[in-house]
């Protein structure tokens, strides 16, 4: 076994499964203290930074000989970024159990994104001998697939790092990905009449009414589809995702609450896709003098997009097609990712990380193959980067 695939193997056994998306799900303490460990056993600068009740967020650092990085030439420093949390594990057989067939390893997390977190760490420590002028760090951080407190704990203390740029481990199939969709939570409600059900005449139905928002709601995605804008991600898209209403089956309900996901592209904003809703609500209610409705939007992560003739994008392809031998795509990713985090204080983002299958899957392996060129791929990029 090499040193990769045994320390994606240790990752792997440790169950870091995130606790707000699978109740009784073990956290990121254990994982945290490995890695803390592990760099501490390498000389590396060791920071443990709590994003919440044991959900600690652990910096590796390899100091440059450069106290003061520089946006303009050599010596600047690079982040290297990596979630610790997994999906849950229902379904699986022995998904901590980490075995290798057919040079894939599977496991829960080894593919999103224990393999990329390790070939992080192996950089940083590779940083050690390279002699660079920039530092060389990894944010390991918490919370990724639910609520993202790890990297916007990072941001908050952002003046302790202070890195020139940010690369990202998620799995792209050694592609780099320039962009990726946000996306709004929205709250629609319509408000109707109470009234006993052998009254109609006092009646207003709110979930009848909810019913012509859904036509309305279905035609404006479809019609977004049919019509992309951006290069990469195409259109935004929504999609109705919980609905409820009513108190009992005698009454005309009153009230009737839908909530929506809309996906967003570069360029759209919770306040732009809260407007959209409202347009939508106005148009239905010229026509309907009982109907009455209100949209809020409750929650929104931003879109991402870095230019693809950006210099960290250049820079990252040309050293990706050096080391592979042939050409690496620049990719939209349709998820979402902590890059927009990133790119939301001007930070420069990339991702690049390994192939493999099954995601949030019941069988999740990586292609160990493709990890070791992306540790190469990241271990040249910090040698051109921060030389």
């Amino acid at each position: 076994m090499t040193e990769l695939a045994k320390l994606i193997s240790e990752l792997v056994s440790i169950n870091s499964v995130n606790p707000d998306l699978a109740p009784g799900g073990a956290g990121e303490g254990r994982i945290a203290d490995f890695i803390a460990a592990w760099g501490r056993a390498r000389d590396l600068e060791v920071h443990v930074q709590e994003a919440g009740p044991d959900r600690p967020n652990v910096i590796l650092i390899a100091r440059g000989r450069s106290a003061v990085s520089t946006r303009s030439g050599g010596g600047a420093s690079l982040m290297l970024n990596a979630h610790t949390d997994t999906v849950g594990v229902s379904g699986m057989d022995a998904p901590f159990e980490p075995v290798i067939r057919d040079n894939r390893l599977y496991g829960r997390g080894a593919y999103d994104m224990k393999s990329g977190l390790a070939a992080c760490m192996l950089t940083v420590e590779a940083a050690k001998g390279l002699n660079l002028r920039g530092d060389v760090m990894l944010s390991a951080v918490v919370d990724e697939e639910y609520g993202s407190i790890g990297t916007e704990a990072l941001l908050a203390e952002w003046a302790r790092w202070q890195a020139d740029a940010v690369l990202i481990s998620e799995p792209t199939e050694l592609d780099i990905s320039i962009a990726h969709r946000g996306f709004v939570w929205l709250d629609i409600e319509t408000f109707g009449v109470a009234a006993h059900g052998s009254r109609p005449r006092l009646g207003v139905d709110a979930i009848a009414k909810m019913g012509k928002v859904l036509v309305s709601l279905d035609a404006h995605d479809r019609a977004m589809r049919a019509d992309p804008t951006h290069d990469l991600l195409g259109s935004g898209s929504l999609h109705a995702s919980l609905i409820s209403g009513g108190e009992e089956i005698s009454m005309y309900p009153a009230h009737c609450k839908l909530q929506v996901e809309r996906r967003t592209i570069p360029g759209e904003t919770s306040a732009s896709v809260e407007a959209e809703a409202r347009d939508i609500l106005a148009e239905i209610a010229a026509s309907d003098p009982h109907f009455k409705a209100e949209a809020k939007a409750t929650f929104a992560r931003s879109p991402y997009h870095i230019a693809a003739d950006h210099p960290l994008v250049d820079q990252l392809k040309r050293i990706a097609e050096a080391r592979l031998e042939n050409a690496v795509e620049l990719v939209g990713s349709s998820w979402w990712m902590d890059s927009a985090l990133f790119g939301d204080h001007g930070i420069p983002t990339v991702v690049l990380g390994p192939a493999g299958a099954g995601a949030h899957a019941k069988e999740e392996w990586v292609d160990l193959a493709s990890v070791e060129r992306c540790r190469e791929i990241y271990t040249d990029l910090i040698a051109d980067f921060c030389q």
